[in-house]
């Protein structure tokens, strides 16, 4: 079978070789473009958000190609989410695609019927589920070297002396570990990647401002939807941090992580909303304790779990003196627009700081006399 997926992030990468060691053709799609989103927002429905009208686009794009299975993730709760799969599937119909999207519920949640859909994948081929094993293993090794290969070049990236230099070496990074074959390769396709990133030339005497970014979890991965956001901070001179990765939300989703989040949370928020609500207050939270200076939240237009926790994010600013930056996101948000509300930010995260500094400083005069 010609299989294909969403893009989200690095995540492709992983994908296709997972796909591909199982024995079919994977179809890479397209990284996300004007054209990708021109489609998603041409056929969806108006009140869609911007992950549903990116990821139809997609859908679109390699329905082009032929693909014949697309497989996905779900999801639950009071987020529309859940619906991605069932509305994406009628509107690739409407548009005369037999193009079929295989949605893969959490595995936590719906064990037997991810049993169930995962063999009816393996079994065209003939793979056996000992190999599936084996290829998955080798998948998600290839998965955590990609996500832990960006937050390393996120947290070098406010140090370089060259502007730009660390998402040079970074992309360069990437093709190592796409290229790597079974699990010793893959293993020393990341350490190859780690030691050139630690090469870029630092100012290690810099004292970069921190934020976390929190939000839903496709517009804070991909750098399409959120403009390269986190690039743009790195290279303004602030380390960012952010928990959701696609390898971290493999392992909330089976029940690895989770807990730990949620009990930041729960002062706050104690009960799910739907989206990644939980996440996002209890991230804040988390960030908040570990001093960090802001916090900025990603979040699609209309997306209700986010507008709830919008609100809840106000308090934890005044709880903690700690600002938050908002930031809806929807196929109008301009890249202009967007740098410009980050340098008021970040503007306002150096005068907060200084004048902490300041306050200190006085009250250590105080204590001397």
């Amino acid at each position: 079978m010609k299989i294909s997926f969403p893009y989200i992030g690095n995540g492709p990468i992983a994908f296709k070789y997972f796909i591909e060691e199982l024995g079919h053709e994977a179809v890479v799609p397209p990284k996300p473009s004007k054209r990708t989103l021109s489609l998603g927002t041409q056929y969806a429905p108006e009140f869609a958000c911007l992950p549903f009208k990116i990821i139809l686009g997609t859908y679109i794009e390699v329905a082009e190609q032929g693909v014949d299975l697309i497989i996905t993730s779900g999801g639950c709760g009071p987020c529309r989410a859940g619906l991605y799969g069932v509305l994406h599937q009628k509107i690739l119909r409407d548009l005369g695609f037999k193009t079929r999207i295989m949605v893969l519920e959490s595995v936590k949640r719906y064990p037997i019927r991810f049993l169930k859909n995962v063999h009816e994948v393996i079994s065209p081929v003939g793979t056996s589920w000992v190999k599936f094993a084996r290829k998955f293993w080798e998948g998600w090794e290839k998965l955590k070297a990609l996500d832990e290969t960006e937050q390393l070049s996120h947290e070098i990236r406010p140090y370089e002396t060259v502007k730009g230099a660390t998402t040079k070496v970074y992309n360069e990074a990437l093709k190592l570990i796409d290229a790597a074959r079974g699990l010793d390769e893959i293993r020393a396709a990341k350490e190859e990647a780690r030691q050139k990133l630690l090469q870029v030339p630092r100012d290690p005497s810099r004292h970069p401002l921190k934020v976390g970014i929190v939000g839903e979890i496709y517009v804070v991965i991909e750098p399409f939807a959120n403009l390269d956001l986190q690039v743009a901070l790195g290279e303004m001179g602030v380390a960012t941090a952010r928990h959701m990765y696609l390898k971290q939300w493999l392992l909330d989703n089976t029940g690895n992580g989770e807990e730990k989040i949620s009990k930041w949370a729960r002062p706050y928020l104690n009960e799910m909303i739907g989206g990644h609500a939980i996440f996002s207050v209890g991230e804040a939270v988390m960030y908040a304790k570990q001093g960090f200076d802001g916090v900025v939240q990603l979040a699609p237009f209309s997306c209700m779990p986010e507008i709830s926790v919008k609100g809840i994010l106000e308090k934890i600013s005044r709880d903690f003196d700690m600002p938050v930056l908002t930031v809806f996101l929807d196929e109008l948000t301009g890249k202009a627009g967007l740098q410009t509300r980050l340098e008021a930010f970040v503007d306002l995260l150096w005068q907060k700081r200084e004048k902490k500094a300041a306050a200190r400083a006085r009250e250590l005069e105080v204590r001397a006399i």
